[in-house]
């Protein structure tokens, strides 16, 4: 299956990772050269850079005989010309979309793209309403990728209350991407936030860093 990945971010990247440890072929395009040199160091030829909303790219990336194209850049009128254009140029069979606002969806689905995938859904619908004694719990595996999605609730007797989220001393490379409040509000934007009891807390972390991420967000050190 030949598969294009329109846009090099961390989801485009990730993606395109499992696509090519799952035996598929993959084409992944990134606009920010700066960028897709980062991922061409991994992917080699398998990244191309360009604008994934200009027909000549999409032609050079050999669209016309992908089997699916998903485009997961960080603006969904970006993803959408590129789907549209991928669809009615190209006749691609499947085109899948990320939209970073779900109220997107909708105009989406109306202008011929055939799924759309929203992060925070996603994350949602992975979390169990009732947690668990362990103070770190995965959630997902990012297959392929070596990261793993995990969360954590701040309890009240948790020692981090009152911490800015800005200030935790995170390994790594990892980080937290949104925080679910008790009343169930969705926080993607969550530097200028505090830790408060209640809160759920999801990050993505490499496995070897777990227990790191476990002491940084609890504030109790790996037994």
């Amino acid at each position: 299956m030949y598969v294009i990945v329109a846009g090099g971010g961390r989801v485009g990247f990730g993606l395109s990772q499992a696509l090519l440890a799952n035996g598929d072929e993959v084409l992944c395009i990134e606009k920010d050269a700066q960028r897709c040199a980062i991922v061409a160091e991994d992917l080699g030829s398998a990244s191309y850079q360009g604008d994934c909303c200009e027909v000549s790219v999409l032609e050079d990336a050999g669209t016309g005989r992908a089997d699916v194209f998903v485009a997961v850049t960080g603006d969904d009128a970006d993803n959408l010309i590129a789907c549209q254009v991928a669809k009615a140029r190209f006749r691609v069979p499947r085109t899948v979309a990320r939209i970073n606002d779900p109220r997107n969806r909708e105009i989406f689905s109306v202008l011929g793209v055939d799924a759309t995938v929203n992060s925070t859904d996603v994350i949602m619908s992975q979390i169990v309403q009732e947690m668990p004694s362990r103070p770190l719990t995965q959630v997902l595996s990012l297959t392929g990728t070596g990261r793993e999605l995990c969360q954590v609730e701040v309890t009240p007797d948790s020692p981090l209350l009152g911490q800015e989220i800005r200030l935790l001393a995170l390994p790594g490379d990892s980080e937290i991407i949104l925080i679910v409040e008790p009343d169930q509000t969705v926080r993607t934007q969550v530097n200028g936030l505090q830790l408060e009891a209640g809160q759920v807390v999801l990050a993505i972390t490499r496995e070897e860093q777990e227990p790191a991420l476990r002491e940084a967000l609890t504030g109790v050190a790996p037994e």
